[in-house]
């Protein structure tokens, strides 16, 4: 017998020993709260983060423990409701764990893991992985020196994005975010796709898969947690798309991780750490959730030397369009770059709604040549010459010939953004800045 099927047979032995053990430790309900339940019995046994399990319904079901005190610990069930009873039995399990496996590719999952698309059981990999891993050393990372094509030009001129990288979208409701992710999953840089639905409509989530994913469907796994499932399992849908996106990314795959959206991950958090009692400091955010967040985000990125790199798309739904928000700043110090679009561009009809004078890429320059940063900055510089004039040239105070610099913009800029208008059904840009240059001698 081969070490490999030692180690197969090792950890087959392993799981069923968990789930058939012949003595276990148990508790019992003494508190139903709507939010919450306590136990007692099991708080010398428990550790944060770990799940217990109950009988409801005569099926087994699993709660995680949020809170532990000397009465007892506090937790919190992955049903949206609390179907525990008064003096019911509560067993340890242990924290989560995850065992991917490369046919994955292609289906869609629960934030446990568990499929939901009704293609069969999942076949498990050779090696469990904790829903809650650390990101690799930071010594021991290799360097991010590869640019990738996006296909979406305005974000190839402005905000290039590089294999490894990590990047935000900042969007308020209805500006575009959603579709500017539908273009984003469809490159054809990656050899992986893990998408994350956290808090997403139910309506919303096959057409995601079926039409934005079409090209990368069979590339993609995908982790769905919808608005109307509980705030343990909105949280945990990041978790288990990351530790699926770092298994690919150790079989030496490049893969591209959408998370849609972060903040919804911290609406959650937030959830779970107010029913432990912890204090709000910042607009009703608790502590652990600004602790929670950069723990998340930089399990992306590029892995170990010799392993692949996990380029991270993280949206961000500002909160009544406030791009101060608490969460929104947190996350912008935390990630390589962040792409801001704006109401006021997509009420005009141009979409993507990208500003691009408020947009960054911390990598651009990996991406860039010489030549192509020094036209990207004379081009931001023209159209924030545009963009400050604008109240003056409607009341008509602009006359040509008196500013040669306004009027190259006034000429230059409405042929720049008309180069970059692009919807779903467009066809990706292969060369962006060479697709500019057509567009500006054009017309």
């Amino acid at each position: 017998m081969t070490a490999h099927s030692l180690a197969r047979l090792e950890l087959a032995v392993e799981r069923t020993c968990n789930e058939l053990a012949l003595v276990r430790v148990s508790g019992c309900v003494a508190e139903v709260a709507p939010s919450h339940a306590r136990v007692i019995g099991l708080s010398r046994f428990l550790q944060l983060g770990d799940c217990v399990a109950f009988e409801a319904d005569d099926q087994r079901r699993l709660a995680e423990v949020v809170r532990i005190d000397g009465q007892g610990a506090t937790v919190k069930t992955f049903e949206s409701s609390i179907p525990m009873r008064l003096g019911g039995r509560v067993y340890r399990i242990g924290p989560l764990r995850l065992t991917p496996h490369r046919s994955w590719k292609g289906r869609v999952l629960n934030a446990l893991g568990v499929p939901i698309d009704a293609a069969g059981p999942l076949r498990q990999g050779d090696e469990e992985r904790p829903i809650d891993a650390a990101p690799p050393p930071a010594m021991r990372r290799s360097r991010i020196t590869k640019p990738l094509k996006t296909g979406v030009r305005v974000i190839d001129l402005f905000t290039p994005i590089c294999a490894g990288q990590r990047i935000g979208i900042f969007a308020g409701s209805g500006v575009g975010k959603s579709t500017l992710l539908a273009m984003l999953a469809g490159s054809r840089d990656f050899g992986a796709v893990v998408i994350a639905l956290v808090g997403e409509r139910g309506r919303e989530v096959r057409e995601f898969l079926e039409d934005a994913l079409a090209a990368n469907r069979a590339l993609a796994v995908a982790v769905v947690a919808t608005g109307d499932e509980s705030p343990t399992m909105r949280r945990l849908a990041p978790k288990t798309a990351m530790t699926i996106a770092e298994f690919f990314r150790d079989q030496g795959e490049s893969v591209l991780l959408i998370v849609d959206s972060v903040t919804r991950f911290a609406h959650a958090a937030r959830d779970i750490a107010l029913a432990a009692g912890e204090p709000a400091v910042a607009r009703g955010y608790t502590p652990s959730v600004f602790s929670d967040l950069p723990k998340l985000l930089e399990r992306a990125g590029p892995g170990e030397e010799k392993k692949g790199s996990i380029t991270g798309v993280f949206s961000v739904l500002v909160d009544g369009d406030d791009h101060n928000d608490p969460v929104a700043d947190a996350i912008r110090g935390t990630l390589d770059g962040h792409i801001v679009l704006d109401r006021a561009i997509a009420d005009q009809g141009r979409f993507p709604a990208v500003n691009v004078l408020a947009s960054i890429s911390r990598l651009a320059q990996i991406a860039w040549t010489g030549e192509q940063q020094s036209l990207v900055a004379k081009l931001r510089g023209l159209i924030a010459r545009y963009e400050d004039t604008r109240d003056l040239r409607l009341m008509g105070g602009y006359r040509e010939g008196g500013d040669a610099e306004l009027d190259q913009a006034v000429a230059m800029v409405p042929k720049i953004y008309e180069a970059m208008r692009q919807t779903p059904r467009s066809e990706p840009s292969k060369d962006a800045f060479r697709e500019l240059a057509k567009v500006l001698q054009d017309k």
